[in-house]
């Protein structure tokens, strides 16, 4: 689809902001556009703001007299809804390290736009609600996590995740699950990969890792080596088409959804240690869901349904 003026000038600004030269047929080339419309463009670029000037000689072209110029970026109204909507998701979500930022940003973004498109934001905001899973309990070291991991350093941990435990962590990923702030990381005492409930770390420090230090690009390799050989035991589940739904609303990494035309299959693999946690999850698909194998499973799944008719 063709772009109209607006977002092709405003795509062009983006494109040169960190070169230090260009040719004119370097815009020519990126944005499909003739010789007459890119020194149109060059025009209205110099007045937006971008500072550059020709360079004479056989080479010829331009040079931006500084890369480090922060030219203006303009958004449609499109894109304004979607900033506004975005920051309204995330202050629902959960504890965030931001959350002080939000109302100062939305404040921020509604002084650069019209009263018009401020009236339309606050009805869009007003009539868009978010039900999702409450934020189980706020975890206070999340600004440090992301810390050490943008400086690319280790953190060492006091957790009572399994008890009073000291661990000394790579930190590859954090997330956001079912209301609990999680990260998996590198033990490099043990050597062993583990997932850590941040709401449950006590205290947490940042150190050097030295020669331990693993680029984020390693760490993911290697985590997805250790848990294939982690996790050993093939399962499969037979699902309707509400489990498929369930699935697509709360699954786990070691989880895939297969559909071979006839019914849904839930698969994957788990280890020994997570069989009890596998028949837990199992156990919130109700009727939804069938067990095909294996029999240990099966038989851990019935167990933890007769405990519970036993509770009552």
């Amino acid at each position: 689809m063709k772009m109209n003026k607006a977002e092709r000038l405003n795509k062009e600004l983006i494109f040169l902001n960190n070169k230090h030269t260009f040719q004119l047929n370097d815009l020519m080339t990126e944005f499909k556009i003739s010789k007459r419309t890119a020194q149109r463009d060059l025009d209205n670029l110099q007045a937006m703001g971008l500072p550059f000037y020709s360079e004479l000689g056989r080479a010829g072209g331009y040079k931006i007299i500084n890369q480090y110029f922060h030219v203006p970026i303009y958004f449609n109204y499109e894109e304004i809804q979607a900033i506004f909507f975005a920051l309204n998701a995330l202050t629902r979500l959960s504890s965030t390290p931001f959350e002080a930022s939000y109302k100062q940003i939305r404040e921020k973004m509604m002084t650069i736009i019209h009263d018009g498109q401020q009236k339309q934001i606050e009805k869009l905001l007003e009539i868009v609600e978010y039900w999702g899973t409450a934020p189980v309990s706020a975890p206070i070291f999340l600004s440090k996590i992301m810390k050490a991991v943008i400086e690319n350093k280790g953190i060492k941990i006091q957790s009572m995740q399994y008890g009073l435990q000291n661990y000394e962590l790579q930190v590859a990923t954090l997330y956001y699950r079912n209301g609990i702030w999680m990260i998996s990381a590198y033990d490099i005492v043990s050597q062993n990969w583990g997932d850590f409930r941040c709401d449950e770390i006590i205290s947490c420090h940042i150190f050097d890792l030295g020669k331990h230090y693993k680029s984020l690009q390693q760490l993911k390799r290697e985590r997805t080596v250790y848990f294939k050989k982690y996790r050993k035991i093939p399962f499969s589940c037979s699902l309707t088409s509400s489990g498929k739904e369930h699935f697509l609303k709360n699954h786990y990494p070691n989880m895939s959804l297969q559909n071979d035309g006839d019914a849904y299959h839930l698969t994957g693999y788990y280890s020994e240690t997570e069989l009890e946690l596998m028949a837990h999850y199992l156990i919130s698909f109700g009727k939804e869901l069938t067990i095909e194998f294996p029999t240990e499973l099966k038989n851990a799944y019935i167990n933890q349904l007769k405990y519970m008719i036993n509770q009552n």
